[in-house]
């Protein structure tokens, strides 16, 4: 008999290139649908899953995700050699302006008294949490803090852990918009990507970069072309273009008042329905889940 602990969960991937085009209001509803599997909102500068799980935390974990440096002001002698060199004119008489400092060590290098240290520095939160669909990892990323792909590293290496813990076969991610290091860091080593897309030029431009990266690190990918009948001819652009580079659109969602309705009570649109789109939801739901992943 196979033991499930010994397995290794599979991970699918939701994005969309860029901000706004409901990819959250989908994996929101894939939550309630896959029943065995732990969530993981990795948008992690602006997350906003938590918004419709409404997560009770169970674990807090601080993220140190940068070093930044101290000056020892006791032995500071005002030299002036740290502010000179400073590029970003970050550090005056040995106090650093945090928002200006890019971190990057010149001044604890230079520093003729060797009073300045780079120290690790909190940059935000994670946490583990408990939803009425399942548990849930994320995280928050301090204001005007880097290194968040540190921190989408961390909740999926976090949320895969706890669905091996209890032998749950799937992690769900809520990817980051656009295709920097956030994203990447929410790609790498998943099992299948989605990517939620919509009619407009910049839904259009947003996805075929997205699909070139998950080309580029060869991970199987599907489109879902949200609110579609705002704009039927680009419709038909993401349609030929995905048909021509043998990606497959596995879904097409229309535009409904409902779902603005749904989020801003709280709700999936599973949980309220919406008779234009739940169904078609449900439908991409068993399109993605069902195509390769189950076995």
């Amino acid at each position: 008999m196979t033991d499930n602990k010994s397995q290794t969960p599979k991970q699918l991937t939701i994005i969309s290139g860029k901000g706004g085009t409901g990819k959250t209001t989908f994996t929101a509803a894939f939550a309630q649908l896959t029943k065995d599997k732990v969530m993981a909102d990795c948008d992690v500068d602006a997350a906003d899953l938590h918004l419709v799980l409404t997560p009770k935390i169970q674990k807090t974990e601080a993220f140190f995700g940068g070093r930044s440096p101290v000056v020892d002001l006791a032995h500071c002698t005002k030299c002036g050699v740290c502010t000179e060199l400073c590029r970003y004119d970050a550090i005056h008489d040995g106090v650093v302006d945090a928002f200006a400092c890019d971190n990057c060590g010149l001044c604890a290098h230079a520093c003729p008294e060797k009073i300045i240290t780079m120290e690790d520095v909190q940059s935000g939160d994670w946490f583990v949490s408990d939803t009425r669909f399942g548990p849930m990892v994320h995280a928050k990323l301090g204001i005007a803090e880097e290194n968040s792909g540190k921190l989408v590293t961390m909740v999926r290496k976090e949320a895969m852990a706890l669905a091996k813990e209890k032998a749950l076969p799937w992690v769900i991610v809520d990817g980051p918009p656009g295709i920097g290091c956030p994203v990447t860091a929410a790609l790498a080593g998943v099992s299948k990507v989605l990517i939620v897309t919509e009619p407009s030029l910049s839904g259009i431009h947003d996805m075929e970069r997205v699909l070139a990266l998950t080309e580029h690190f060869q991970i199987p990918a599907q489109v879902c072309i949200n609110k579609y009948d705002i704009h039927l001819e680009n419709t038909k652009q993401i349609e030929t273009y995905c048909q021509q580079k043998g990606i497959e659109v596995v879904g097409k969602v229309p535009f409904h008042r409902g779902v603005i309705d749904a989020m801003v009570q709280g709700k999936t649109v599973i949980e309220r329905e919406v008779p234009e789109v739940t169904p078609e939801i449900k439908r991409l739901w068993e399109r993605v889940m069902g195509s390769g992943l189950h076995s």
